[in-house]
Parts: structure tokens; sequence; C-alpha cells
């Protein structure tokens, strides 16, 4: 989520952090940019997240993801757009940018994705909502507009990069992301930037039924899943399982935060997923395990993705034997 402004130039050094979806492989170029272009020829996802609805100030995260696979089917191309909104100074940091991914075959059943990210983002506060001290009366009223300068509080822009790769077989994938390696300047005080985040993901799929017949798909499975997410001093954990039996996929993950700041942030998810004619939507809910986060409300998650696979193109790079599998982790 977004940091709070909290000091503008009261504090030495102002670190933020990203948003952390409770959908991550529905939000997967967020995830990791090898997963460009990997499940489907073409697809586009809108995701929204709103957490803490009954606080004053709620942070509210959009994310528009568009990715299309090339067709010599190991080069695809991405767009990523995240625009995120909170706090009582209307704190909002717009980023759009573009993802790179090439993916190769190691072995009969063992793949590899390489991927890059860059973006360009801005960052600013509504400075109409503060309130300065030559705006007040020795009563403590307010007695009109403010001498102090605006431009001190005008948008602050950057240039994000980012890189990460995918190791995958038909039942297992292992990921490793690492997101602002410029660690940009975004903020009003004195060295407040975006640190480096950090980031693994994994899991195991397990098929009870996997099968096509007259091109439909019907899968039954199990996948357990991990992932571990280290930014400015700040370590998050997650552990899941999701249960697939098409075109049903229902989950349940646990976060939380490492011992370190912020460890009393703890959530339990629920997800519920649909897949239907060529579209996957996507619902969420965090269901916090702190004290506080209990009193201002969980997190409502909604994702609708637009997904579309050659069919017949799929058919003749197998009978070429230039089929590249798909990974086989959750599409939530």
């Amino acid at each position: 989520m977004l940091a709070a402004v909290g000091a503008l130039g009261a504090v030495s050094e102002l670190q933020a952090q990203d948003v952390y979806y409770s959908q991550p492989y529905a939000t997967r170029l967020h995830l990791n940019p090898a997963f460009t272009g990997l499940l489907d020829d073409f697809s586009a996802t809108l995701a929204y997240r709103n957490q803490y609805p009954t606080l004053i100030g709620t942070l509210q995260s959009s994310q528009l993801a568009a990715d299309y696979r090339f067709r010599d089917q190991r080069s695809a191309l991405g767009l990523l757009v995240n625009a995120d909104r909170g706090g009582g100074l209307n704190l909002t940091r717009l980023e759009a940018g573009f993802t790179y991914a090439y993916r190769t075959r190691l072995a009969q059943d063992l793949y590899a994705s390489a991927g890059a990210h860059a973006a360009y983002g801005s960052q600013r506060i509504n400075y109409g909502n503060l309130l300065f001290g030559d705006q007040l009366d020795a009563d403590g009223n307010s007695t009109g507009p403010s001498a102090e300068p605006v431009e001190l509080y005008d948008p602050k822009r950057y240039l994000t990069l980012g890189a990460g790769g995918l190791l995958y077989s038909s039942q297992a994938w292992f990921g490793l992301a690492a997101h602002h390696l410029n660690q940009p300047l975004i903020g009003y005080a004195t060295g407040a930037k975006l640190p480096v985040r950090l980031a693994a993901h994994g899991g195991y799929k397990y098929y009870f039924v996997r099968s096509s017949v007259k091109q439909q798909y019907r899968e039954v499975s199990l996948a357990p899943t991990a992932a571990y997410t280290y930014q400015g001093g700040s370590q998050r954990a997650e552990v899941g399982l999701y249960g697939t039996s098409t075109p049903l996929i229902l989950g349940v993950l646990w976060r939380g935060a490492l011992p370190g700041p912020g460890k009393a942030q703890q959530s339990l998810v629920t997800l519920l997923g649909l897949a239907w004619n060529g579209f996957r939507f996507g619902y969420s809910y965090d269901v916090s395990l702190s004290r506080f986060s209990r009193e201002v409300g969980g997190a409502h998650e909604l994702t609708l993705c637009l997904e579309k696979i050659d069919l017949l193109e799929a058919a003749k790079r197998r009978l070429r034997r230039k089929n590249y599998a798909a990974p086989p982790c959750p599409t939530f």
C-alpha cells in the first residue's frame, strides 16, 4: 500500500511500499514480469482493490494489465498501469510502463522465462487538504488562503526498473523478481524513495483430472503455493491452497508480516474465481486477523480478465512440436 505522508519534511528518510494484491496470479505482471505472455496468446485484465473501507481516506488501487505473445511463442510484450490513492491527504501514485519476457525450453518438461519491466510514475498529494499555520488566527479559526508556496507539493516524477525470472514444469513453478532496482526518489522529504522490492514465489499442482475433449479443457486439481516479499526492511510471507474444478477456482491464503516492522498486519484471504467463455472473474476478501485492521475493515478485491488463445494455431504448433506449455500456477 502507499506509505503515509505523515511528516513531509520532519523525517530524514521516508520510504513507500507497493500494493500487495490478494489475487497475485490474476495480477501476475505486477508480481513478476517473467509471466508476460505465458498463459494466453493475448489477455487484458482489470483489477480493483479497496482496503480499510470504513476508514477515512480508504486505500484504493486499480490496475490495467495486458500482454501479447508473438508468433514465435518465445517472446511477449506487456502493458502495466497502476493507480493508487489513499490517506487524508489524498496521496496518489500513477505508474505506467511495459514488460517484456522471453522463454525457452530447457528440457522435455522444463521451461524458463526471463522478463524486464520499465515504467514512468508520478506521485503527489492534494495540498488543498492541508492547513498551514498562517491560516489560523489566535483562536484557532481558519482565516483564508495560505501564503505557503504550493510548488513544494508539485508531483514527483520518476522512472522505475525491474526484472524477474521463472522456472516451471507441467506441475511446479518457482520465480524470483526484483522491482525498483534504481530506487527512484518519489517523496517530498530528503531520501524519500521507493526501496527495492524482492519477491520469491512458487507452488506445486496435483492433478486429479486433466483432459481436453472437443477443444473443451477440464481440470480438477489442488495447488499449494508460497511467497515471500522483502521491501524497505519489511518482510511478508504468504501460504495458500487453490482448488480448481473447471470452471471454478476456490482459494484460501494466509498473509502476514514476519518479525519486524508491521508484524501485526495479518490476514486470511478467501477467493472465488470463475472462467467462462474467454473471461475470468475473481473476487477475494481479506479477513483481518489484527485488532486494528478488524476495526477499520478488511479489503475487497475484484479482477476481470479477457483471455484469447488461438486454438487452431495451437494445434499447428503441436504438430510442428513447437508448442510451449504454460506454467501450472493458478489464474487468480
